[in-house]
């Protein structure tokens, strides 16, 4: 039976990197483009789970939109997984504010960085 017809996908699955890993460098350098920290506040007023990378209305194709993905989750910022032809999100909020303190909550401010 081929993948298609077993709804197996190609694409390898997300490698995630734990927040206890990230240094504060590359925390920051995470935050400091304007399109993931749309993302990011778009991820943390969802549920967990909810929105797949598609959902998301910001300005810039599909290729950069997975750049952006993948430093979230490098940084440790953002868990993703695949459900059928859609990669879901999660915010992962709380290991990273164990990591780094308060760091997310200046960047959810709505006065903070735009």
């Amino acid at each position: 039976m081929s993948d298609q017809a077993t709804g197996a996908s190609h694409r390898p699955a997300p490698v995630h990197t734990h927040p206890d890993e990230v240094s504060v460098l590359t925390a920051l350098s995470a935050v400091s483009d304007p399109v993931r920290i749309e993302l990011i506040r778009e991820l943390a007023s969802s549920p967990d789970w909810t929105r797949s990378c598609g959902s998301f209305d910001v300005p810039v194709g599909k290729a950069a939109k997975s750049h952006h993905f993948t430093v979230l989750r490098g940084a440790g910022l953002l868990e993703q997984r695949d459900e059928g032809p859609k990669r879901v999100n999660r915010l992962r909020r709380e290991e990273f504010d164990a990591r780094f303190p308060g760091l997310l909550d200046l960047i959810l401010r709505a006065d903070s960085i735009t």
